[in-house]
Order: structure tokens, then sequence, then C-alpha cells
């Protein structure tokens, strides 16, 4: 390319990004022009920033960096999206290609293998960690053998936008003013989320949304 890949980096941790950033910005060919804090503030920077490539963590406030993800996909369908996380684990990873990410980079290798991530994203080039391919292959054939598909969402996108931010400890009114939708919705959904994982308050929703990596323990 003959101008920089402008990149949005989105990490609830200041040095994580700081790091990251100097990664990125060490190359001729990329460049950081937008940073966020959570995956919310990740899709209003990418819509009023022009970038060609989104960076964005798993595990984030408000917003987690998969939510962020299916969101960005929705509203700007150019972007090319990576997922940025700390887990090695191969729900996250069929999970982020389902939300419309093209790459998945482990943080404890990001120093080898991120530059090179973004550069495939934006060749619309799918790019999996090394040494992943050959479990999440073999693991796709089991389930193919078994006569099984992909895992299955346990519950809405919207239930698990909720979800998180109950779990984040925030009231029916604030989650209605994120979310754009009435309190009396947002509790109509909860109620939903505890019939349907057969849970009684919200203890047993935090404890759950830590399971599943909404949120941080």
């Amino acid at each position: 390319m003959s101008t920089p890949i402008r990149v949005l980096l989105a990490d609830d941790h200041t040095l994580v990004r700081r790091g990251v950033r100097l990664i990125l910005d060490g190359e001729p060919d990329l460049t950081v022009v937008a940073e966020a804090g959570d995956g919310a503030e990740a899709v209003a920077r990418a819509r009023e920033t022009p970038v060609d490539l989104a960076v964005l963590d798993v595990a984030m406030p408000r917003m987690t960096g998969l939510q962020a993800a299916r969101e960005l996909s929705r509203r700007l369908p150019d972007l090319h999206i990576l997922i940025l996380t700390m887990y090695d684990n191969e729900e996250y990873f069929f999970e982020a290609l389902r939300a419309g990410a093209s790459g998945y980079v482990l943080k404890s290798v990001a120093d080898r293998d991120l530059v090179e991530a973004c550069r495939a994203a934006v060749r619309d080039e799918p790019f999996i960690y090394p040494g992943a391919e050959r479990a999440l292959v073999r693991s796709y054939l089991e389930r193919l053998h078994r006569g099984d598909g992909l895992p299955e969402r346990a519950i809405t996108e919207r239930e698990e936008e909720i979800l998180k931010l109950v779990a984040e400890g925030h009231t029916s009114k604030e989650i209605g003013e994120l979310l754009f939708i009435s309190a009396k919705t947002v509790e109509r959904h909860r109620a939903n989320l505890l019939q349907k994982l057969g849970m009684r308050d919200r203890l047993e929703l935090t404890r759950y949304a830590i399971r599943a990596g909404l949120i941080e323990p």
C-alpha cells in the first residue's frame, strides 16, 4: 500500500495499548490513528475516524471485543477486524469468526504475530495463531463425525449485551440508556436470562458472565 494501514486499537489496559501501539507504529505500513478503552468507544471511534483495521481486545468493559466486532461488521462492512486476546480458547476463536473478525492473535506472542496478522487481514486473508490450526481442524472434524455443527450460542446477542452490563453493576435505567431501549425492556431481557440459564439472581448471572469471558473476575 502507498499509504499506511490506518488502525483503531481497543483495549481497556492503557499499558497494553501503549505496548501494542509501539509495535504497530514501528512499521512503515501501519499507523494507529485512534484508540479506545472499551468496545462501545471502539464502535464510536470507528464511525468518526476513517480506519482500515480494528484491533480489538476480547475482555473490555461495557461491550466486549466480540460484541464490538459484531456491531462494526454490521455498521462498517468494509472494515477489517482482528481480535487480540490472552485467551487461547477454541470457542472464542469460532465466536470471533462469527462476529466478522478475520484473525485471532494471542497477546503473549503479539510482538511476533500481530504485524503479519494486520497485513493479512487487510489482504482479506484469515490469520490463525501458529499452533492452533491442527487443534482447530481436529476439533471441527470430530464434531462433523459426531454429526454436530459449531457450538450453538446459549443466549442471543442482545441478551449477552445485557448480561455483561448487569454483571458490571449497571442499573436497568443505565443499561437502557446505553443500548437505547427502555428500562422495562431491559427487565424483560433480564428475566428471560434468569429463566433460560436457570439462575436466580444477579450474583449467579455475574458468575456466568465471568465464566463466559464477558467480564474479568
